[in-house]
């Protein structure tokens, strides 16, 4: 994933934050437990959001650990539970197959390291498809329309906005309750589509100089040189906002329980700030202070 989904810290009070940041690294740790250190280099905060959302609604006691980035102070770690573990799974299975992806899209020097990776991570890919066999060939199969979408060079936003936010719908669990499943549902596809979108914008520039294949410069015949963007901006904008607003109403059908407070803040503070960012050129700026802040 990319990295966009963080909560406002300004907002939070200080025992959300607390469980905030033991969503965080009960997720390290479970990625640690289930398939090995290096794992946990696949650590981001949309799959915290994601590993809260799929989590019981009511908070288990936080247990205080050490590790290898806080050896000496133990911090505050959620305990293991069904959607930690989906969040762990599915962020190995995702992670994997865009390596993969990055290798057929890359020559062979410039893809060595994605092979390298590709290479190290396989055994846990394995591990995990097996757990998630579903999720893993929704992937398998969006990515693939997405690669073609690409080749194409498709100038609409919908369709490739659409192919990857389905990679993140099939992260909803199953359900007795239809209801709450459909409302999961929509509120991981427009969160999907909204990241999709929101990192076509951030890449656009480098897109332009390399040549690369980028939604937003082809819907809006963005030129080299930039000239363009004001209105571009504007309408791209919009799209966001609608994105999540969908989100949000898909949200308060549900009972998320003591996660709520958390959950909220991202949707509604956390993710505006970031597309603010993004939407200004200054997300890459400010981003690894950011997430810093919200990940110490």
């Amino acid at each position: 994933m990319f990295g966009y989904i963080l909560p406002c810290r300004e907002e939070l009070r200080v025992r959300e934050l607390e469980q905030f940041q033991s969503a965080y690294c009960g997720l390290c740790h479970t990625l640690g437990r289930r398939y090995g250190f290096g794992s946990r280099f696949l650590l981001n905060y949309d799959f915290t959001f994601l590993a809260m959302l799929l989590s019981p609604g009511t908070l288990s006691a936080c247990e205080r650990r050490r590790c290898a980035v806080s050896p000496f102070r133990p911090r505050s770690c959620c305990p293991a539970n069904e959607g930690m573990e989906a969040a762990a799974d599915e962020s190995v299975i995702l992670t994997w197959w865009k390596l993969r992806d990055q290798v057929e899209d890359s020559g062979c020097l410039e893809g060595l390291p994605a092979r390298l990776l590709c290479w190290l991570f396989r055994p846990a890919y394995r591990k995990a498809a097996k757990l998630r066999p579903a999720f893993d060939a929704q992937v398998r199969e969006q990515l693939a329309r997405l690669g073609t979408l690409e080749k194409e060079r498709c100038p609409s936003l919908d369709r490739p906005a659409d192919t990857f936010a389905r990679i993140l719908q099939a992260a909803a669990p199953a359900s007795e309750d239809e209801a709450r499943r459909r409302a999961m549902e929509q509120l991981l596809y427009h969160v999907g589509r909204w990241i999709y979108l929101a990192d076509a914008w951030d890449d656009r520039k480098e897109d332009r100089k390399r040549g690369g294949y980028n939604p937003v410069n082809l819907r809006y015949g963005l030129p080299p040189g930039g000239e363009g963007d004001d209105q571009a901006r504007e309408q791209l904008g919009l799209t966001l906002l609608h994105s999540r607003n969908l989100a949000l109403s898909a949200f308060y059908l549900l009972e998320p329980g003591d996660w709520s407070p958390i959950l909220e803040n991202i949707l509604c503070l956390g993710m505006p700030m970031v597309e603010h960012l993004v939407l200004t050129d200054q997300w890459r700026t400010k981003k690894k202070k950011i997430q810093q802040e919200n990940g110490s």
